[in-house]
């Protein structure tokens, strides 16, 4: 693959490089447009297909936030069209490197020594790049080590690159700019977290340690005298990418086995501590020889407040979600309703979010549910598709529920789709005998 040896970090620099990708953008939409004057039956797919390639490219170019939104945007499997989903999801661990001199380069800026200093070998040319830094094999006394290099300048490009980002997730979510300020403040403080490696440390150990319990889960040990703000060292793992080992695995029983493992991971977190794995992508997974799961990036952590977590969790309950009254007060509490909605605004989210409590809470109804259920993954397509086309919607301001919500359902929309992917069936409450 082809590396970068330089990553525009100033603001002038990065906003000419999605200047120009807008410039190609609309060349697709006169290109397209002159095609359909000949051709009315023609479809949007090459549209699509060009424009994402387009973005892609210039935000692969960028690294940091602008390509981080574009990877969260890839979970997204039912809001955007295929041909973005498949080249968004590229972002999860498959972007072009930093180049050896640009490596070595950085490496000295942020550790203050060359790697070769530190390590006993270190290879330049990363293994696995994506949207905040890239991997890199190490050895030291022995050991085999994975070297994490955070991207020059992705740190402090990340306000500026929201603010360009911001006017297109407005148009696609349906947010009115001067109400949906929490929603942009939670995504620049999950990113700068992300940025701040010496946390990730922390909090890889805090969660590795209280879920090393857990059968069939795996976690790298971590070196804090070989980390800093913008490094992270820690064991090699081996093994594949949970893609891959979801695409090639035909033994039920194995699948059952690595979904019990995620899923009691994801629910342990929780439920037990209150905070989450907030990036449930494949790249943050692998599955080793004896198909254990191993979880290898903790950079977003999800803390979960109380008043958030009960009113929550409280409408998996059917009898609690069909009691209209109690329903009612929990809207409020979650800030999907206020005061100042119209009867009709109550009327329509309250049905809207009515439907979405219980497409998610659906595998809870059951001791053991399967995630092949085509039931289950038609009604969320449907829903999505719904609601993403609702004139009635549009109409009215999106902006609808806590902050929290954001990752929050980030994190089961992705896990949903991992269990999915792997054709996974597990047991509900197998978690609680780790509480």
């Amino acid at each position: 693959m082809k590396t970068i040896d330089k990553i525009p970090t100033g603001k002038i620099g990065r906003t000419g490089k999605l200047v120009s990708t807008g410039v190609k953008i609309g060349g697709n939409y006169l290109k397209y447009y002159g095609k359909k004057a000949f051709n009315p039956e023609l479809t949007r797919d090459e549209l699509d297909e060009d424009n994402a390639t387009d973005i892609y490219d210039g935000l692969k170019s960028l690294k940091g936030s602008a390509l981080k939104v574009a990877q969260m945007l890839s979970m997204e499997k039912n809001l955007l069209p295929g041909a973005y989903v498949e080249k968004f999801s590229l972002a999860q661990f498959s972007v072009p490197p930093l180049s050896a001199p640009l490596v070595r380069k950085t490496f000295k800026k942020y550790n203050g020594a060359y790697p070769e200093e530190l390590y006993d070998t270190f290879a330049t040319q990363s293994v696995n790049a994506a949207s905040i830094g890239q991997v890199h094999k190490a050895t030291k006394e022995g050991r085999k080590l994975a070297v994490k290099i955070q991207y020059p300048g992705v740190a402090d490009s990340i306000s500026s690159d929201l603010a360009m980002v911001k006017p297109i997730a407005l148009k696609m979510f349906n947010l009115q700019a001067k109400d949906s300020e929490k929603y942009f403040k939670e995504v620049e403080g999950k990113l700068l977290e992300e940025t701040d490696y010496i946390l990730e440390v922390k909090q890889s150990k805090e969660i590795s340690e209280a879920c090393a319990h857990i059968p069939n889960l795996r976690f790298p040990k971590y070196y804090e005298d070989l980390s800093s703000e913008r490094i992270i060292t820690m064991d090699w793992m081996d093994g594949i990418h949970l893609s891959e080992f979801a695409k090639q695995n035909e033994d039920e029983e194995l699948a059952n086995k690595v979904g019990q493992a995620l899923w009691d991971f994801y629910m342990f977190q929780i439920h037990g501590l209150r905070q989450v794995h907030a990036d449930p992508h494949p790249g943050n997974f692998l599955v080793d020889k004896e198909n254990n799961l191993i979880a290898i990036d903790f950079g977003c952590i999800k803390q979960i407040p109380e008043d958030f977590y009960e009113p929550y969790f409280s409408l998996t309950d059917r009898e609690n979600l069909n009691n209209k009254e109690f329903f009612y007060d929990k809207l409020y509490e979650l800030e999907i309703l206020n005061k100042k909605d119209s009867e009709k605004e109550k009327e329509f989210f309250s049905a809207m979010f009515h439907e979405m409590f219980t497409m998610f809470s659906t595998p809870y109804q059951s001791e053991r549910f399967d995630f092949t259920d085509e039931k289950f993954w038609k009604h969320l397509t449907e829903l999505s598709e719904k609601y993403s086309k609702d004139p009635e919607l549009r109409r009215m301001n999106g902006n609808r529920g806590s902050r929290h919500f954001l990752y929050m359902s980030r994190t089961f929309f992705g896990l949903y789709n991992l269990l999915h992917d792997l054709k996974a069936k597990v047991d509900i409450q197998n978690f609680r005998v780790y509480l």
